[in-house]
């Protein structure tokens, strides 16, 4: 079960009809109705978070919400989630986060009290503190939504639009984990490390920042691997060549999942980056200190298509000069 069986074509089109990746479709309109450029502003939308200049540094500034789908599977969760991903985004920029504010509207007693006491869990847990926000009590329906702040040496940012011609794409991922027993798309390996291996996980990318050794990256959401690789070239004007059989993977028989099912999954602590060859092996060991495993799976280049292939047949997943991306952000970028 834990290798693929179904053929490179099968896995282009469950990737591109994921409800992860179809969601963010719209992302593109909303980014043509809503900027507005400042001289200020370094980077914005198609980032994870934004980049604002601040002398020497940068802050930066992101924001997220929960999938409805989690909140009503796992209120704990979904609480908890919030406050991760949102510290992911700062990451992956090669951030610290600093602080976050929640909008929080409640339908009930019994859901508050469970997603905050996973917000708290994971602020406690990461070092991150939640300083403010604002409370709907009484509304028909239940959702969280975090904006969260961080700090970067404006040398040292990881943009997301900045991958090259010849770069080696890479995914690092914490695969000590499991599936988690309310969401099967949801792979958590943070709830079982202790908030010393976490913050290491998380501050690994500041040094990988400050030193250079990428040329861009992402967080692994909830488009997964390959979405998440798609969002990464379309904002950068690029296209890739990925070998599946190279993407780490945990033991997929022991947790009876299909190989298909695993590239769907948010996987919690996780990146996707592009590198130089001469920078792998001081990334590599970098990730592997902190308990993650980290993998080359393909090359950027300049054909403006993704593309995955394995030992028997080649497909394309993603053809962005066609505007067939993952934000449907045409030429606006």
């Amino acid at each position: 079960m834990g290798e693929y069986t179904c053929s490179t074509e099968q896995i282009a089109q469950a990737v591109r009809m994921y409800d992860g990746v179809r969601r963010k479709s719209e992302i593109g309109a909303m980014v043509r109705d809503l900027r507005i450029d400042s001289h200020a502003i370094v980077a914005s939308f198609g980032e994870d978070a934004a980049v604002i200049q601040n002398g020497s540094d940068a802050l930066l500034l992101a924001a997220d919400g929960i999938w409805s789908k989690l909140m009503d599977a796992d209120p704990y969760w979904a609480g908890y989630c919030a406050v991760l991903v949102n510290i992911h985004d700062i990451a992956a920029m090669g951030g610290k986060p600093l602080a976050m504010v929640d909008v929080f509207s409640i339908s009930n007693e019994s859901i508050k009290k469970q997603v905050i006491q996973g917000m708290h869990d994971a602020s406690l847990q990461f070092g991150v503190p939640i300083v403010g926000g604002h409370l709907h009590p009484d509304t028909p329906y239940s959702v969280i939504d975090v904006a969260i702040l961080g700090i970067a040496p404006m040398n040292g940012i990881i943009y997301s639009n900045t991958a090259e011609a010849d770069d080696i794409v890479l995914v690092a991922i914490d695969l000590e984990g499991r599936i988690h027993p309310s969401c099967t798309l949801n792979w958590d390996s943070a709830t079982l490390r202790t908030a010393e291996e976490v913050r290491k996980q998380i501050s690994v990318m500041q040094e990988i920042g400050s030193r250079k050794l990428v040329s861009a990256g992402k967080d692994i959401s909830n488009p997964g691997i390959i979405g998440t690789l798609g969002m990464l070239l379309e904002v950068s004007g690029k296209g890739a060549d990925i070998n599946l059989t190279q993407i780490p993977k945990p033991d997929l028989d022991a947790l009876g999942i299909t190989f298909e099912h695993w590239l769907r999954m948010y996987p919690g602590m996780a990146f996707i980056l592009t590198a130089k060859n001469n920078n792998l092996k001081t990334i590599i060991e970098l990730f592997s200190k902190t308990g993650m495993t980290t993998k080359p799976i393909g090359t950027v280049n300049n054909s403006g298509e993704l593309r995955i292939h394995d030992d028997n047949s080649s497909s394309l997943v993603f053809d962005f000069s066609k505007n067939g991306g993952v934000m449907h952000l045409g030429t606006y970028q």
